[in-house]
């Protein structure tokens, strides 16, 4: 997974940093379920599976919310880190494209967990509009405009064809929309202060099989 911009919170945390913020978010919500009230850099780096000192590093760009001796309060740090996110508050997302991606997306459960709910489903088409999908209606993409407006929508998910990728980002971009989730195996180019982070599940399958073949070389 990519970004295009290299924006940063106001506290200037590096971009390698956030991006490793959720990856300690889950880890500390699995060590909650477990009952886990509190954890050191040790055991919180070893869920999260980085090394501690990368870990501490990254903490300390958020304040002081470790005690020597006594380590983490799993609870205290997880909203800590939910805050500085801005994933404890409700963040309205559309789906564009509902095909088998799409539809898959709309489904999966940890969006609302996680702080986003699909508040609309669009594709252009029509044989597929007024279907529901996980309880939210499939709608026209023309409606874009009026959901982004009524719900306060900043993000969206492209998951559409390549080809029809482009037009769907201008048309968010156009609506107001500022950062974009993309699944289409396409470049977007969009303005600045707009971003846009890219899932190209065939790349990652190749970073795979490239691994896969230096094992099978080192045989």
């Amino acid at each position: 997974m990519t970004a295009r911009s290299s924006s940063e919170t106001a506290r200037d945390i590096p971009e390698a940093t956030v991006a490793r913020l959720p990856v300690y978010l889950r880890a500390l919500t699995s060590l909650s379920e477990e009952g886990i009230r509190t954890c050191s850099s040790e055991e919180l780096a070893g869920a999260a599976g980085v090394n501690s000192a990368k870990l501490r590093k990254d903490l300390s760009y958020l304040g002081s919310y470790g005690t020597r001796g006594v380590g983490y309060d799993v609870d205290y740090l997880r909203y800590q880190i939910a805050r500085e996110i801005g994933v404890t508050q409700d963040w309205p997302v559309v789906i564009v494209g509902i095909g088998n991606l799409g539809h898959a997306l709309a489904n999966y459960s940890g969006f609302r967990s996680r702080g986003f709910r699909v508040v609309a489903l669009l594709d252009a088409d029509e044989t597929r509009h007024g279907e529901e999908v996980a309880g939210v209606e499939v709608r026209a993409f023309e409606d874009l405009e009026e959901i982004v407006t009524t719900h306060g929508v900043a993000i969206g998910v492209i998951a559409t064809p390549a080809a029809s990728s482009h037009d769907v980002a201008d048309r968010m971009v156009a609506c107001g929309i500022t950062s974009i989730l993309n699944f289409a195996p396409s470049v977007l180019s969009v303005p600045n202060g707009v971003d846009v982070r890219k899932v190209d599940l065939s790349i990652e399958l190749q970073i795979l099989a490239y691994h896969e073949q230096r094992k099978a070389n080192a045989v």
